[in-house]
């Protein structure tokens, strides 16, 4: 079922996004942590994709026993750069084989560790190249974007990034997801901006709790978000005091308190960037009630 219908039956929401293990041994614990979750009844649950296609036979492998065997409306991130169309289509395929009908299109950043930078096909340079494709060519599939409330980094300025991210809506994706933030302000703005832009389709925010302080400072780095100073401070102050435990409780309390606050303005749900650790999502979500 397409996730913007389960969204359009009304109901708060949560959905989860899990990450390929990068060894096949840790698989076992991998789907202990997923059938914990599961007892969460997100609306849908994401499994990311490998830079370049780097992780895609396992992606397509965990979407697959996500859907099939723990019941999960499951959507598939999907990257271009570096693929073709026909790389493209048998992926999606595959994923219509296996009754996977949902699927995150990103543009995708190139791997690090390629000594060689894979050619690019003139069809699939952006995340709107890769939503029209499968709109077109796969028209029962639902199909999601991604959105920067803080600007995607390469964008050359605010207002050219909601350009493309309405040319992804208009283009045929159903909803947004956002990338991570640490200050609602910034996607309560967003969304209004995007209002005013336009854009009509649902924007669900993405949260990530702070587990580690060198794990979010590089993630920030790479993805072009912020820390609010006075959290910024609290983390650091916590790392030099209590260390990665004292660390993990500012940066669960934070999150949770975004989600109870998101919550309560009306969105529709909360996306939650789980880490494939399931006792930090429990601890987060306690206490948190799912209006209707």
């Amino acid at each position: 079922m397409k996730i913007i219908d389960l969204i359009n039956q009304g109901g708060q929401f949560i959905s989860l996004e899990f990450f390929p293990p990068k060894s096949r041994s840790d698989w076992p614990v991998f789907f202990q942590t997923v059938q914990r979750l599961a007892t969460l009844k997100p609306l849908f649950a994401s499994v990311t994709y490998g830079a370049g296609g780097s992780t895609n036979a396992d992606s397509l492998e965990i979407v697959t026993r996500l859907q099939n065997e723990f019941n999960l409306e499951t959507m598939a991130h999907l990257t271009c750069i570096g693929s073709t169309p026909e790389e493209i289509h048998a992926f999606l395929n595959s994923l219509t084989d296996a009754g996977v009908t949902n699927v995150l299109a990103l543009r995708g950043d190139l791997p690090q560790e390629q000594g060689e930078v894979p050619a690019l096909s003139s069809t699939l340079q952006h995340g709107s190249d890769l939503v029209s494709l499968i709109k077109n060519a796969f028209p029962a599939m639902g199909i999601c974007a991604a959105a920067y409330p803080e600007t995607h980094p390469e964008a050359t300025s605010t207002e050219a990034d909601r350009a493309f991210l309405k040319l992804k809506l208009d283009n045929g994706a159903d909803c947004a997801i956002t990338q991570l933030f640490f200050d609602n302000n910034l996607y309560h703005t967003f969304v209004q901006q995007s209002r005013e832009s336009g854009i009509t389709r649902p924007i669900l925010p993405g949260i990530l709790p702070v587990v580690s302080l060198k794990v979010i400072k590089r993630i920030i780095s790479l993805c072009g978000a912020s820390i609010p100073k006075d959290f910024l401070s609290q983390l650091e102050e916590a790392d030099r005091t209590g260390g990665a435990a004292a660390v993990q409780k500012i940066g669960i309390a934070h999150a949770r308190t975004q989600i109870r606050e998101l919550l309560a303005s009306g969105v529709a749900g909360v996306h939650i960037y789980t880490l494939n650790r399931a006792e930090v999502v429990f601890e987060l979500l306690e206490g948190i009630e799912l209006g209707q």
